[in-house]
């Protein structure tokens, strides 16, 4: 009895050691393959305000100065414009607060007007954004870091071609690897950004106020700041209000991102009502500090607002200043690789762009099709893209209008749908009435310009019926269709999220039963 004990003791062990090596080869496969692939709810409050605060801190604030002081006529107006320009965006980030925890998809403006408002219109939002809006802006944010960056080494010259199309392409590239391997460490870059953007304002603001202890406000006095040349007119206003939009473009992009916000419901609203004010607080202050520093006509001849201020300001440290700059562009262009690439994966979910780009990678959970930036390079390589930026900012402001318009449509169209957020009505149709007036005002101003923006955007509508709307297309075009996404998926080892996955050992074969 006890041999066959000890026999079946001894035979029992190398089976126990099979399957402990089987369990331990599936808790392995388990740790390769998460059990259900989505995008991960990585953005809490702190990295939503840093979101939102990135994404409007760029370079704006240290260039758009000029413009609306020129088109204002004063000193005291120009900072009034600024202002309102905050409390506009307020106004507009309440909506999108509604609308955002009322549909809570990302994709932002695309997302909700093709909800409101169909599929015709929706894809002509993202068809103008992923075209032209998203690449250009990318390609400028990009020429503007490079060119604050290498503006120390050729502190006498312009910094040469090849070299600021060479550092912009390598930051862009640099930034989508980021985004690609993980939505952590993208907003980790992103808050870290974004505190060193505010830094950067911070010491504006301190330089300034310590001209103000000093006694030097001459210019901001009521007298001197509302005194005017000549009495701007009402186009003019408009033309400022522009320009200080400019600098306030981009409160909207935590929509893009709502379903990786922890606890949109909650976390959504609040980081808005953080970030506007703030946002506006420190913009103000900021031209309080050029306009106690400088004249209102060395701001006017200045191109670089903030280099000129350090220049006059801070000596031998003037350096700092263009280093700030070029951080604080860098801050942006991760904001808008985040945030853009969500709009791409939110369009081709929808079915309006292809599926590869709605597929996220099988194990870090992030858009990599969807990130590629190849569009943004090639504005890169062909060089002049401020026009194409300004015929592309009417579209943006049109599509904010249409956003907000469908706000007050839903809420007539589906009275009784639960809203956890319901913004008086009168917060819409103040917001509508500046911006029926804004847009009014510029296409009487700049027909040109507002014309071709409007044919920008209608050019899809003839891609839109062929692309999406006509369903019956022959089989080559579905087969070479299939061919792609095969072949980007063995690539990329992305799938389509909420993928029910099953066991398998390699990416190679997880692809394989992604596509079968």
């Amino acid at each position: 009895m006890d041999g066959q004990n000890g026999s079946g003791s001894i035979c029992s062990r190398p089976q126990g050691t099979a399957a402990d090596g089987r369990k331990k080869k599936k808790k392995e496969k388990e740790e390769k393959i998460p059990d259900r692939v989505t995008l991960k709810k990585e953005i809490g409050l702190l990295s939503a305000c840093t979101i939102i605060i990135g994404n409007i801190i760029g370079s704006g604030i240290f260039i758009s100065p000029k413009g609306v002081l020129e088109h204002s006529g004063s000193v005291g107006l120009a900072l009034v414009v600024w202002v309102l320009g905050g409390c506009i965006a307020a106004l507009g980030s309440l909506c999108y607060a509604e609308l955002g925890v009322t549909i809570p998809k990302s994709g932002g403006d695309y997302s909700y007007v093709t909800e409101i408002f169909g599929g015709l219109m929706g894809f002509l939002l993202l068809w103008s954004a992923v075209l032209i809006m998203y690449p250009t802006t990318l390609a400028v944010i990009a020429l503007t870091f490079s060119s604050y960056v290498l503006q120390p080494v050729f502190p006498n010259c312009v910094p040469p071609y090849m070299a600021t199309r060479m550092l912009s392409a390598t930051c862009l590239l640099l930034l989508t690897w980021v985004n690609c391997s993980s939505v952590r460490m993208a907003t980790r870059i992103q808050d870290v950004f974004t505190v060193g953007k505010l830094m950067a304002l911070g010491l504006i603001i301190v330089v300034g106020l310590v001209q103000i202890c000093n006694g030097n406000y001459e210019a901001l006095t009521p007298q001197v700041a509302f005194s005017m040349e000549r009495t701007p007119s009402v186009g003019q206003i408009a033309l400022a209000f522009l320009q200080a939009s400019f600098a306030f473009s981009g409160w909207n992009f935590l929509n893009y991102v709502t379903e990786e916000v922890v606890e949109p419901r909650r976390n959504l609203p609040r980081a808005i009502y953080i970030s506007i004010p703030l946002v506006t607080f420190v913009y103000t202050l900021t031209n309080i500090a050029y306009f106690s520093s400088m004249s209102p006509e060395e701001l006017l001849s200045s191109n670089a607002v903030a280099v000129t201020f350090g220049e006059k300001l801070l000596g031998m440290f003037s350096v700092i200043m263009p280093i700030s700059v070029a951080l604080s562009t860098f801050g942006g262009i991760n904001g808008y690789l985040f945030t853009s690439s969500r709009l791409c994966f939110s369009g081709a979910r929808e079915g309006h762009l292809p599926s590869l780009l709605a597929m996220i990678h099988y194990k870090n959970c992030t858009p990599i099709p969807a990130l590629l930036c190849a569009a943004t390079i090639v504005i890169l390589c062909i060089g002049e893209t401020h026009n194409l930026i300004n015929y592309v900012s009417f579209i943006n402001y049109l599509s904010y209008g249409v956003t907000i318009a469908g706000l007050l449509y839903y809420r007539w169209k589906k009275p009784n749908l639960y809203r956890p957020i319901k913004v008086n009505l009168l917060v819409p149709v103040c917001y509508l009435m500046f911006w029926a007036l804004l847009l009014g005002f510029s296409l009487y101003s700049e027909p040109v310009v507002c014309g071709v923006g409007l044919v920008i955007m209608l050019t899809g509508v003839p891609v839109y019926f062929l692309g999406v709307h006509w369903k019956e297309k022959p089989k080559c075009i579905y087969t070479f269709i299939e061919r792609a996404t095969y072949v980007g998926q063995r690539l990329c080892f992305v799938v389509f999220p909420q993928f029910d996955p099953i066991e398998i050992a390699t990416p190679s074969e997880w692809t394989d039963r992604c596509y079968q």
